[in-house]
């Protein structure tokens, strides 16, 4: 009988939003779940932190102070084609999300959105890899 043991592997997400207060949150929230959460406040940082780790799946708000989410998505496309990305979009801004879309985005929610229901598309982006 041949004994092995399973890795379990955890899900790194990176989380982009200039809403500090939220990431801290949706970062704890998503930790106590199982799966590893990298902050990034802004387009630059989170350029920055896809230079310097390897993610899963990206959480992407639509609406930051320096570079909205459109620009960052283009980017994380050209830096890592693979990547899922899940665009969050509040306001009402459905035509912003489905240009998201368009531009390879894995999926969008609109803010606020339900923990279980952010969960849920993380892990089917996790699952698509």
């Amino acid at each position: 009988m041949n004994n092995y043991v399973k890795q379990k592997k955890d899900i790194k997400v990176l989380i982009i939003d200039d809403e500090i207060g939220f990431t801290d949150i949706l970062a704890k929230r998503l930790s106590k779940r199982g799966i590893i959460a990298t902050i990034a406040n802004n387009g630059v940082q989170a350029i920055q932190a896809l230079r310097k780790s390897d993610f899963h799946c990206a959480v992407l708000d639509l609406k930051m102070e320096d570079m909205n989410g459109i620009e960052v998505l283009k980017i994380f496309k050209k830096m890592d084609p693979e990547l899922p990305v899940i665009m969050l979009t509040g306001h009402g801004s459905q035509t912003a999300a489905k240009e998201g879309m368009s531009q390879g985005a894995f999926d969008y929610l609109t803010k606020p959105c339900e923990l279980a229901e952010l969960i849920d598309k993380i892990k089917q982006a996790y699952r698509r890899i």
